[in-house]
């Protein structure tokens, strides 16, 4: 193949008449799925993060294992924003399938690499095109043959740190980060990269304005998956025992449970402290769970949708007889199979109130890296000193990509272990006590652990009705008392679950609450607001249940714009039910299309409610 020395198209102006454009940007690489492109999208990423810019990575993956197209998109932006765009400004078009529709999709003045085997038609004069001569270096890479497609993504790795002017240097290193000790992998992948990238310098007319530069917005910070934080936070919060069932996107939880707890959570004659268990299923991976936590262990485990489906009867079971356990769910798109990797956040109200009959669950919803790790251990305590199972609602997004973060603090605070009674407790009670007796008037028994030695310690742990002393009873004095106390429990979680984070604006008008991984959006939209003139506070909700700020939060202002990522509104209604008499005012923002809300979309909601209210 022969290749011409200049390989740029359809841009009528040259670099020196168009604005540089720096560190404020978005890439995305489409590809084919199980084609390798993973490596290459995440050496990017790291390379541009060690650069010191502000960068976030999305993969938009099939569910099958390879042949389907993928995305994965990077946002660039010195100002800090990581929310997903809508629109890419550079384009690499890596799939001929998709590449049709791929280019529709670039912002006017974008730019497109493409294999130049491909012969793409120029169909648009305000994109500027650049061929990359694929083959022929992955020909020259010397490549065994079934490595060659896995190699052929370093041509675009090399030839956009050329346009972009990444450095070389962290180039090499994310590859190495991404090798782990494989050197001659390393090697083969980093001469491929270097050889596009010294191919461009020698053929390329770069005629676009897309520039990275160095800055040290990134300094003190590292990359990591929500996935691999929660793991982190579940060790470092003393989990004892895990049960798990495979099931996309939360099984890279227990993976990183199972490589950092062998090197974690040891005696000294080199014995574990914990147990991993896999599983026939979801039934019976919940079932080990509650059966751990009711024998004293700190126990979880990370589902999905469909899992959480499975586990309804077995968690109704552990809030009635009161037994402590942690569930990680990381929410994909439903119903039923879904879109299994595919985002969304739409089992908030399943997981609250999942079971039959009157009964709602303490929920924690993390919106950052930081709070996967926080939340890992605060789940476990709240579990215990509750008696409850705590759902964890992470999603797709936080749990799956890689975010930046301060590195993690140690835990200082011990161990919460709620009311457990030992041999001395029950000795100076002289053996007087009741499983489900309020003592305190929190709504929180006490509770003994098997083992423990004393003739008083054994009770009935009970799914059916039951008095204070744990006796089976269908009294309907005993049944209400019971449910009013769950209740008052209930009521008690709001003091002590993470509470919101607030930020009131004086003057503003509308308030916006969300959760999760729709914070980055919110924050980048309210800036946009604000520059064109509508001042928003903001509340993001970190737990359910709702509780008093949030209250007080609707009725500063005069209307309430709830940012959701599911179809039905589901923190809407909840919100509704909360305070009745706001409902009028409390305008529900939804939407699901698999896809991480954009900045756009949530100013062009508001905007459009905003001009509703001053016709």
């Amino acid at each position: 193949m022969t290749v011409t020395s200049s390989m740029a198209h359809s841009t009528p102006s040259t670099v020196v008449d168009r604005v540089p454009i720096v560190n404020d940007f978005s890439i995305t690489t489409a590809t084919v799925n199980g084609s390798g492109s993973q490596t290459a999208n995440n050496t990017l990423l790291r390379a541009i993060h060690k650069m010191g810019v502000p960068v976030n990575g999305k993969n938009i993956f099939p569910s099958n294992i390879q042949g389907l197209p993928t995305w994965f998109t990077i946002r660039v932006s010195k100002d800090g924003y990581l929310a997903r765009c809508e629109q890419a400004e550079i384009l690499v078009a890596m799939n001929k399938a998709s590449s049709m529709e791929d280019i529709q999709n670039i912002v006017s003045g974008g730019i497109c690499l493409y294999p130049a085997d491909f012969q793409l038609p120029i169909m648009r004069d305000d994109v500027t095109f650049y061929q990359m001569p694929v083959n022929e270096l992955v020909m020259q890479s010397g490549a065994e043959a079934k490595l060659k497609p896995y190699v052929a993504n370093m041509v675009y790795v090399g030839t956009l740190a050329y346009l972009l002017n990444i450095d070389l240097a962290e180039i090499e290193a994310a590859l190495s980060y991404n090798f782990n000790g494989k050197q001659k992998a390393m090697e083969l992948n980093y001469a491929t990269a270097k050889a596009a990238y010294d191919w461009a310098d020698a053929n390329l007319d770069k005629i676009d304005p897309f520039r990275i530069e160095r800055m040290s917005k990134t300094a003190g910070t590292l990359l990591i998956d929500g996935n691999t934080a929660a793991a982190l936070g579940a060790i470092f919060g003393g989990v004892q025992f895990v049960a798990w069932y495979p099931i996309t996107p939360s099984t890279s939880i227990v993976d990183n449970l199972s490589e950092y707890l062998p090197k974690l959570r040891r005696e000294a004659d080199g014995k574990a402290t914990y147990a991993i268990v896999q599983a026939e299923d979801e039934l019976a991976v919940i079932g080990m769970v509650v059966g751990a936590g009711w024998a004293g262990a700190r126990s979880m485990t990370a589902t999905s949708g469909p899992g959480l489906s499975l586990m309804t009867e077995f968690v109704g079971y552990a809030y009635f007889a009161e037994i402590p356990a942690v569930i990680w769910d990381v929410q994909r798109m439903g119903p039923s199979t879904g879109l299994p990797t595919r985002v969304a956040q739409d089992d908030l109200l399943t997981a609250y109130t999942l079971g039959h009959g009157d009964g709602r669950h303490v929920c924690l919803i993390p919106a950052s890296i930081a709070e996967c790790f926080e939340f890992g251990g605060t789940a476990l305590d709240l579990a215990e000193r509750l008696q409850t199972p705590v759902i964890v609602l992470s999603d797709l997004d936080l749990g799956l990509n890689l975010w930046p973060t301060r590195p993690f603090e140690y835990p200082t605070k011990p161990l919460d272990r709620g009311k457990v009674l030992s041999a001395e407790d029950l000795t100076r009670l002289q053996g007087e006590w009741q499983r489900y007796a309020d003592i305190d008037g929190d709504g929180i028994c006490y509770r003994t652990l098997p083992g423990t030695n004393h003739p008083a310690a054994a009770y009935f742990t009970r799914g059916t009705g039951h008095n204070e002393a744990a006796g089976y009873s269908e009294r309907p004095e005993d049944w209400s008392a019971n449910l009013s106390r769950l209740a008052k429990k209930h009521d008690y979680a709001r003091t002590i679950i993470p509470a919101p984070v607030t930020e009131l604006v004086d003057g503003a008008g509308a308030g916006i609450i969300s959760y999760g991984t729709n914070d980055p959006a919110v924050q980048e939209a309210r800036d946009i607001l604000k520059a064109a003139g509508i001042s928003t506070s903001y509340l993001r909700l970190r737990a359910l249940p709702l509780e008093s700020k949030l209250t007080e939060f609707i009725q500063r202002h005069k209307r309430i714009y709830v940012i959701e990522n599911n179809l039905d509104g589901q923190m809407h209604s909840l919100i509704q039910l909360h305070t009745p008499a706001d409902a009028d005012r409390i305008i529900s923002v939804a939407k699901c299309d698999g896809l991480p809300l954009t900045a756009h979309w949530i100013r062009e909601s508001i905007v459009a409610h905003e001009a509703k209210e001053q016709a």
